[in-house]
């Protein structure tokens, strides 16, 4: 009796062990699938060749110290049936992703973009766009095919409808923003992409807003590039706005510098009077109404004023040489504002 207890207690003490062996071999299995280093974020640029195998890619990854074991790695994508499913190209990894999550974003083919960002600030004109994104050594974009798709190319968006193609026509239209763009992205897709820009915040509501003034886009932009010209404050965008509105309801001249700046091709601080002379449908010194088209690429805030300015009597203002403006009423309190501030 003693000695069948004593085989009994044998067996269980070595079913034990057995059972802890196997739970301490399927734990450390189950680690190797994980995170090298669950701390470490740095991005690791890797580049899968086409056709690679399982046992390619796992050799490349143990090289980066991506993942702890080529055999769990082919293991695992053997149980996923993922050796067909790999696609070439490079990719970002971090040393804190499971190989799981390695795995999964070969398979989706997630590939890494390297991206330039370029940064268009609100109230450039085409040229300085153009000169931006052409000067830009990290792109490879060709001045005389930018600016051809910006004069021929076609473009389905509603905004557009109606601008005949031609020199300066997307002038207004490239939306001032910060740009992530791929290296190797094309002239097209790039004044796609800022179109696509100026779709997403010229809203519906903009539309039915422009047609209650009884205003087309392009007018609607065209103001806006003034005040975002003329404007220095937000808080002023939409009281300049009104300015505009009331003189053009009484058709007179908007008189705004900017408009002759642009028509000169250059910017003055000051402008003389000869200068205001310049024969130019962008003189609204000499030319009633709004020019014809934009002077340059109005932000969001600009826009929005645009459509819906303050409600005020005002038809003058002058510069208050801190960015800020003395809006008037009437002519002669407009020249005793000027006559203060110069």
């Amino acid at each position: 009796m003693d000695s069948s207890i004593n085989k009994g207690r044998s067996l269980i003490i070595k079913l034990s062990i057995f059972i802890i062996a196997l739970v301490a071999l399927l734990f450390y299995f189950n680690s190797l699938k994980g995170p090298v280093d669950k701390n470490d974020n740095k991005n690791i640029i890797i580049n899968i060749p086409r056709g690679s195998s399982s046992s390619k890619i796992a050799s490349i990854l143990k090289e980066n110290h991506l993942i702890k074991s080529k055999f769990v790695f082919k293991l695992v994508s053997k149980q996923k049936k993922a050796d067909n499913l790999f696609k070439a190209g490079s990719y970002r990894f971090k040393k804190s992703m499971s190989m799981y999550q390695i795995i999964d974003k070969i398979i989706s083919g997630d590939v890494y973009k390297e991206t330039v960002r370029i940064t268009i600030p609100e109230g450039f004109e085409l040229k300085q766009i153009v000169d931006r994104i052409v000067n830009n050594d990290k792109l490879n974009i060709d001045r005389e095919k930018l600016m051809y798709v910006i004069e021929n190319g076609d473009f389905d968006f509603k905004f557009l409808k109606g601008i005949p193609k031609g020199k300066n026509r997307l002038e207004g239209f490239l939306f001032p923003d910060t740009y992530e763009f791929e290296k190797n992205i094309t002239e097209k897709e790039i004044i796609y992409k800022m179109l696509k820009r100026f779709d997403e915040v010229f809203k519906k509501e903009y539309y039915e807003r422009a047609e209650q003034l009884n205003m087309s886009v392009v007018e609607v932009v065209t103001l806006a590039s003034i005040i975002e010209k003329e404007a220095k404050l937000d808080e002023e965008r939409a009281i300049i706005s009104s300015v505009f509105h009331n003189r053009l309801k009484k058709n007179m001249l908007l008189q705004s510098c900017a408009t002759v700046q642009y028509a000169l091709g250059k910017r003055k601080e000051r402008l003389t009077y000869k200068d205001l002379e310049i024969n130019s449908p962008f003189n609204t010194y000499k030319r009633f109404g709004l020019p014809p088209m934009p002077i340059a690429s109005p932000g969001k805030a600009s826009i929005k004023a645009a459509l819906y300015p303050a409600d005020t009597d005002y038809l003058y203002f002058v510069s208050n040489g801190d960015g800020s403006h003395t809006f008037s009423k009437s002519y002669s309190a407009h020249l005793r504002a000027k006559n203060r501030n110069y």
